[in-house]
């Protein structure tokens, strides 16, 4: 984990707690305005599993545990059936501009409504680039507030999940119980 720390960047703040597919942690750094941003998260109570997917030019040079933040409240919610309390949350990624761009395009992706990747990749104005598509949900670092779960197979098959197919069964259920109706 060491190498993957930046010392002349500021702390972070990370927090883990329980979820019905298991512990589920988020690291958090201050944005200017003071609120939370997001900067990796994932079915994990380890850390070192975080670091790696942290962009080089947003990596911390450690991480303080803070049982209190603000971002927990939204995934409190969002267990209780609340699908729509992810969306508002502030992430930061990094990278080029296609998977930066593919990244918000996830955040549209309704909660009980999947995509497939081909039809992530048309949301996306480039209907050919399904392999670049599925790569940004591959290279996701904010599970949950960037909802890369909410895409599937061209086949209708779960695919691909960092944190285990089980865990985005358990996401993609939930949200098909608690989604609000779409007309």
């Amino acid at each position: 984990m060491t190498a993957l720390l930046d010392p002349g960047a500021p702390r972070v703040r990370y927090a883990t707690v329980p979820t019905p597919p298991g512990p589920f942690t988020v690291v958090v750094a201050s944005a200017d305005d003071g609120r939370d941003v997001v900067l990796a998260s994932g079915w994990t109570a380890d850390l070192d599993h975080l670091w790696p997917v942290i962009h080089r030019t947003l990596r911390p040079s450690g991480a303080d545990e803070d049982p209190d933040l603000a971002v927990l409240a939204a995934v409190d919610a969002f267990v209780a059936g609340d699908v729509a309390a992810i969306d508002a949350v502030p992430v930061a990624q990094r990278s080029g501009p296609f998977l930066e761009e593919a990244w918000q395009i996830l955040r549209s992706v309704p909660a009980g409504t999947p995509d497939t990747y081909a039809a992530f990749a048309a949301r996306c104005g480039r209907p050919a680039a399904v392999r670049a598509a599925a790569n940004a949900c591959a290279r996701n670092a904010a599970a949950l507030f960037v909802p890369c779960h909410r895409v599937l197979g061209s086949d209708g098959g779960l695919g691909g999940f960092r944190w285990g197919t089980p865990v985005k069964r358990w996401l993609l259920d939930h949200e098909a119980a608690h989604a609000p109706a779409r007309i």
